[in-house]
């Protein structure tokens, strides 16, 4: 039942039921396959081409491989979690429509502020590591041209190109843009594959050896006063690099690499089965990806001793590069450099996607104009999707990334702690809903997860928190200043809707 004030609660079938409210419904294209190339497309980005280097050079040495299985697992257990939902709410919004049926309005519109951090910033920073490689690549092409101009405020070309050409490419449809990231997704997967291939015939054993090396006190991971992990500033332990704190250490920060395939679960309201699609596409891209990232660590750590990817007194940042150039394979990096271009295109365009449907979602709900949920003739949210475009082009064409990752980082993990409890509370409030996917041991995966998320937010930077704090402060500081008065459910005086009895037997509406 819808509560009052702060935690009224929007009820499934409501959630539902709003899908196909006439100027705002968004077209059912997308198949379990789509959803896939989805994930996989945001997930394998630039991560994969540096940070499995310096994370194994800096804090994990060889084990870094164990790391991406660490954070795997975590990833895996919020998957679940997304997935149960996902299926049982087949609408816009993920996280934010997830925390509305569940924890009510309030923790929705923070969860809703939160996932802008994830998406939004994500995207400029993201988009500011395109351009970065764009003018690299150009330069191992023989041309040199900088993608950076200006004196004093700069201005990065080439980012705000990349968000001009993605947000018309969005704004066009979403199966265009599944297609369109199908292909170079495909890019960048063979060029991740020619890595391992070509790599393992470089393998030394010995350098395996030792496989978790020693832990050292200090080193190129330690860090003082708020730039040190929430844990060791609250425990006064210092923490080492390498040795099993290490290890765990580095599933944090490679966590980084992982980030996205809950974007999947934003795009629901579009497929055609969500019952049975959504489920798919999030634990089909999060194996695929998993294997492939566990592969490229085992062969990097293999190609060069752990100590050579180890970051520079200068600040240079070990890359996949870095190994074959050690190894006289030189042409590896212009091969390299065109995958990790690739691969940060589908990255930017698919968290601009997230991030329109999470704006669409609470646009619909009144938490924001709702003017900004209308649909064009193509069913995108074409306002939302141009706005969007326009806010990741000024903040990445002026400002600079700085830390804006970590801050990514700790957005998504308290938003899969939301998700994974608000499994328990739907299971226990409406045992009654069909679930086209149920999530295994219930309650102890759940937990598991919040507990995994939790370990890996402790090992954030104290920073980041601080950073965090105050964005969420601005948040509620919007919602009572203008959400709270013009919701939906306020102004409707908080009266139950009526369920649609065809979303009771668990299906799509129109199916």
């Amino acid at each position: 039942m819808p509560g009052n004030g702060l935690w009224r609660t929007k009820t499934i079938e409501q959630s539902i039921a709003d899908t196909d409210e006439p100027g705002t419904k968004l077209r059912k294209d997308l198949t379990a396959w789509d959803l896939t190339v989805f994930g996989v497309a945001v997930v394998i980005g630039a991560g994969i081409f540096t940070l499995t280097a310096s994370t194994a050079g800096n804090i994990a040495g060889p084990s870094v491989s164990l790391s991406f299985v660490l954070a795997a697992v975590a990833c895996a257990l919020a998957a679940l979690c997304y997935a149960e939902f996902a299926s049982t709410v087949p609408v816009a919004g993920s996280a934010y429509t997830f925390s509305y049926a569940t924890f009510g309005e309030f923790a929705a519109w923070i969860i809703g502020w939160d996932l802008v951090l994830e998406f939004a910033v994500g995207s400029a920073a993201v988009a500011k590591g395109w351009s970065a490689y764009l003018q690299t690549t150009l330069g191992l092409l023989g041309f040199d041209v900088k993608t950076e101009v200006g004196d004093g405020v700069k201005f990065d070309w080439g980012a705000v190109l990349l968000v001009a050409v993605l947000t018309v490419l969005l704004a066009l449809g979403t199966k265009l843009s599944s297609r369109v990231s199908a292909v170079i997704t495909a890019v960048k997967v063979a060029v991740v594959l020619l890595v391992i291939v070509l790599g393992i015939s470089y393998i030394k054993a010995e350098n395996y050896s030792p496989f978790i090396p020693p832990a050292a006190e200090g080193g190129p991971a330690a860090h003082t006063g708020i730039e040190q992990s929430l844990f060791s500033l609250i425990t006064g332990y210092s923490g080492s690099t390498y040795g099993v704190l290490g290890m765990l250490a580095a599933a944090s920060i490679v966590f980084f690499a992982f980030i996205g395939f809950d974007v999947v679960a934003t795009t629901a309201e579009e497929t055609k089965n969500p019952q049975k699609a959504v489920p798919r596409g999030i634990l089909g891209s999060l194996a695929i990806v998993t294997v492939l990232y566990v592969a490229v660590t085992l062969v990097i750590t293999g190609m060069v001793p752990y100590q050579k990817l180890a970051t520079q007194p200068d600040g240079t940042r070990a890359t996949l590069a870095s190994a074959f150039s050690d190894n006289g394979v030189d042409w590896a990096a212009t091969v390299i450099s065109v995958g990790a271009l690739a691969g940060l295109t589908t990255v930017v365009m698919v968290l601009m996607l997230g991030q329109s449907r999470v704006l669409f979602a609470m646009s619909r709900d009144g938490l924001l104009p709702r003017g900004l949920a209308k649909t064009g003739h193509r069913g995108t949210p074409t306002r939302i999707t141009i706005i969007i475009g326009v806010l990741v082009a000024v903040a990445a064409g002026f400002f600079p990334a700085g830390k804006l990752e970590e801050m990514v980082n700790v957005g998504t993990l308290f938003a899969f702690i939301l998700v994974s409890a608000g499994v328990l509370v739907l299971r226990r409030t409406r045992p009654d809903l069909s679930r086209g996917f149920r999530v295994p041991l219930v309650p102890l995966v759940p937990i598991l997860a919040i507990l995994a998320c939790l370990w890996l937010m402790l090992n954030l930077t104290a920073l980041t928190w601080v950073r965090f704090l105050i964005w969420m402060a601005l948040g509620v500081v919007v919602y009572f200043v203008y959400s709270r008065r013009n919701s939906v459910l306020a102004k409707a005086g908080d009266r139950p809707v009526e369920s649609d009895p065809v979303v009771k037997r668990g299906e799509e509406p129109g199916h």
